[in-house]
């Protein structure tokens, strides 16, 4: 007759874990969603199907949960120069919230002065550590 109670009293207390338990199951995750994507071609429609992409992610996930940067080095950094095919567009996207960096390495190589560039733009030592770092963060790669 001991055995009935007992397993009543095990029902019951897994019963009252798993209701304690399903706050947790219903929380969002502790951090934002978080993308980093790579432009290194001096190409308007690169760029343009970089800067849709973030916007998807952005409509998609909601602006709040989701952080998004985008690195440009090499031929990319062209199209951050103010007078650039793309800067009405990055200017946009910065204004959205996305952060776009420039890699000074290629700044030096190219010889571009941050005067060259868009104002409010951030910059970065170099574009490929940057983008390893990120991702060893576990940030999500996205190369357009």
């Amino acid at each position: 007759m001991h055995a009935q109670p007992t397993r009543r009293k095990v029902l019951a207390l897994s019963g009252l874990l798993l209701v304690a338990a399903l706050p947790a199951f219903a929380q969002k995750p502790a951090h934002k969603n978080q993308v980093v994507m790579q432009v290194s071609d001096n190409d308007p429609a690169k760029w343009n199907l970089a800067l849709n992409n973030a916007n998807n992610l952005q409509k998609d996930l909601g602006m709040d949960e989701v952080e998004i940067e985008i690195v440009a080095y090499g031929p990319g950094i062209s199209m951050l120069k103010s007078d650039s095919a793309a800067a009405a567009r990055i200017a946009g996207a910065l204004g959205n919230g996305i952060k776009v960096v420039a890699c000074e390495n290629t700044m030096a190589g190219q010889k571009l002065q941050k005067s060259d560039m868009l104002p409010n733009i951030g910059y970065v030592p170099a574009g490929v550590v940057e983008l390893m770092k990120k991702q060893q963060q576990g940030w999500a790669y996205i190369r357009p």
